[in-house]
């Protein structure tokens, strides 16, 4: 574009090299004539994009955010309940540790449903944009190594670094906020597994024992049965993008 911009603003007798569109497209026009709503549409288009990239991760992360909040407040509140000293007017004590744990138990239910619910909806388009972002990183890492073989372009050559390195980011990010449910949800296990569960009434012993089942089973953002939002799932991922672009480049040979 600069090129462009210096033709009118310093003038010279002959034309200066022209720079080719950062992302090739056939718009079945004029390309010299039009360049400046081409150049628009192409900024426009990366705009509208990157905005709803951003947004739905963004918000998705709010999301997975709010649901550790509540894995939070129920293990809070399972310590809170089992610091009241039992011992002292032992009955109304003991109503107040039964409701502070059934409460607990309650938003604990409420935080696995939230995820739960957030993940069956959206799950068609995680496993779009898992499958997506795969085959970009694939097929970026390929465009990378054929610029550092041809010597092609420098900015050809960051054009892809960054698009890579935009889709890892993405990938690690989400699936983060996946690690952090896990993690939180064992921190409620943990929680009631330490606490003097042992000192308290029948009773609240049998709502702790809810808590230690549920605990007992692993619980991850599961999406379509194939991939469990975690670290672990994120290096697979990497590595399933890194194995195809070895057969990418295996099949140019």
């Amino acid at each position: 574009m600069w090129p462009r911009i210096l033709d009118i603003v310093m003038p010279m007798n002959e034309s200066r090299p022209r720079i080719t569109m950062p992302i090739p497209t056939e718009y079945f026009v004029d390309q010299e004539k039009y360049f400046y709503l081409i150049l628009l549409h192409l900024n426009v288009a990366t705009c509208i994009g990157a905005t709803a990239y951003i947004a739905t991760g963004t918000m998705l992360i709010t999301y997975l955010k709010h649901a550790c909040g509540m894995f939070k407040i129920a293990s809070y509140r399972i310590e809170r309940a089992m610091m009241i000293n039992i011992l002292q007017n032992s009955m109304e004590n003991e109503i107040m540790i039964y409701k502070a744990m059934i409460y607990a138990v309650d938003i604990h239910r409420k935080a696995i449903k939230f995820a739960e619910l957030l993940i069956t909806n959206f799950e068609g388009s995680f496993l779009f944009l898992i499958a997506v972002s795969v085959c970009c990183l694939s097929l970026n890492l390929f465009r990378i190594f054929q610029s550092v073989t041809f010597g092609n372009s420098k900015e050809e050559l960051l054009l892809h670094f960054l698009i890579v390195a935009i889709i890892l980011l993405y990938m690690f990010l989400a699936n983060y906020a996946g690690q952090e449910i896990t993690d939180h949800n064992n921190h409620v296990f943990s929680t009631a597994y330490n606490v003097r569960w042992y000192t308290a009434p029948l009773s609240i012993q049998k709502l702790i024992l809810f808590l230690l089942q549920r605990g007992s089973k692993t619980f991850s953002l599961n999406v379509g049965g194939l991939f469990a939002a975690s670290l672990k799932c994120f290096a697979s991922l990497t590595s399933a993008s890194i194995s195809y672009f070895t057969v990418i480049y295996s099949t140019q040979q």
